[in-house]
């Protein structure tokens, strides 16, 4: 290995992380997270998240400003434990949790009484009339384990938290600077479990509506240009779902993957104008564009294990997590900081980009074929 070589390695790579949300599935986040924490070569400058993606970026957050590495791998887990059946929870907290942590509340686990009310609590009544408190335990465990005012107080990483205004249809991202707990709890707020969260003169429900997870502030507000997206939601399954649990959960995963295929349009739209020499402002980069899930571990899953929150199983999903992001370094670290390993015109399941035709003389011939 030349010394060149060498300098570049111990010195390390910077890369973003988008984080998609993904209920009890963000388990599988959590391992890449400590994955990326255990290689020292890499440096997270910044993470954007939505849903559980965004409690994965906070928690991780808190963790690294009070005791580095090590204490981001520590938090994430006593986050992720107090939301399993291990947890502190009474009964009823427990159901809550267990619908936020299933596929967005739609379809919830169990048979006879508790499924079928449940189920009715979800479908027709509104979150106004059976929880008029607005009982989230969610947002009790959050505050345990992050202190909100020394998360503010450092700059690194970057944090980009995604939620949906209720009144405008759009994705709005909070910053690090201005974070609390509330504006956490409305990027995980599900419209049919919980009151809408009131920030402001503003309402707001989960982000995964408008961003899961949001790419565009990675690409306009960091130097960097290496970004790994954690992809829960698998864009394609090889059956036809059946059963009502089925249809509700594909219906899901294509609704909250929709924002993170438009992006990544966009994205390929602005590289292949760049590359053609379209557009020449400084203002616009390539970005180097890197994913890990998505397919593969996750998709073998049947839709009735988001509702599983049993720590054996959490456990299951961080290994696997971290699994694929250790190998996914050990194939594709070379390329960080060279060439995005994302492969769009497969992601999107479309032809290769061709060359641009060569407009035809203006002699009134037809173009040659």
């Amino acid at each position: 290995m030349n010394d060149s070589r060498r300098r570049d390695e111990d010195e390390g790579k910077a890369v973003n992380v988008a984080l998609q949300g993904g209920g009890s599935h963000g388990a599988y986040a959590w391992g890449v997270l400590d994955a990326l924490l255990d290689d020292e070569r890499i440096e997270i400058g910044a993470i954007s998240g939505a849903s559980a993606g965004a409690f994965n970026a906070v928690v991780y957050a808190a963790g690294l400003a009070e005791g580095g590495r090590t204490g981001a791998r520590e938090k994430l887990e006593r986050f992720w434990r107090s939301v399993s059946t291990e947890g502190s929870l009474w009964p009823a907290q427990r159901l809550l949790v267990d619908a936020w942590l299933g596929p967005w509340g739609a379809v919830w686990p169990g048979t006879g009484f508790v499924a079928a009310w449940a189920e009715a609590l979800t479908q027709f009544i509104s979150p106004y009339a059976f929880n008029p408190f607005n009982i989230n335990p969610l947002c009790d465990h959050l505050i345990a384990e992050v202190d909100f005012d020394r998360l503010r107080a450092y700059v690194t990483p970057k944090l980009f938290i995604a939620a949906t205004n209720v009144k405008t249809g759009r994705g709005e991202v909070f910053r690090r600077d201005v974070l609390t707990a509330d504006h956490v709890m409305a990027s995980g707020c599900l419209p049919q479990l919980f009151q809408a969260v009131r920030i402001g003169e503003d309402y707001f429900w989960d982000g995964g509506y408008a961003g899961n997870p949001p790419l565009w502030p990675l690409f306009y507000e960091t130097a960097c240009r290496d970004v790994i997206i954690v992809q829960i939601n698998p864009i394609e399954r090889a059956a036809v779902p059946r059963t009502p649990e089925e249809i509700m959960n594909r219906l899901n995963e294509i609704t909250f993957n929709a924002p993170l295929l438009g992006e990544l349009r966009a994205a390929d739209f602005v590289a292949r104008l760049i590359r053609s020499g379209v557009l020449t402002s400084e203002s616009y980069r390539l970005e180097r564009l890197h994913r890990i899930g998505g397919a593969g571990k996750l998709e073998r899953f049947p839709a009735s294990t988001k509702f599983d929150v049993s720590w054996p199983f959490l456990l299951r999903l961080r290994d696997f997590g971290r699994a694929d992001a250790a190998a996914w370094l050990a194939s594709h670290y070379d390329s960080i900081g060279v060439e995005g390993t994302l492969d769009i015109d497969e992601t999107l399941k479309r032809a290769p980009a061709r060359p641009p035709v060569e407009p035809a003389a203006e002699t009134g011939a037809a173009p040659s074929r």
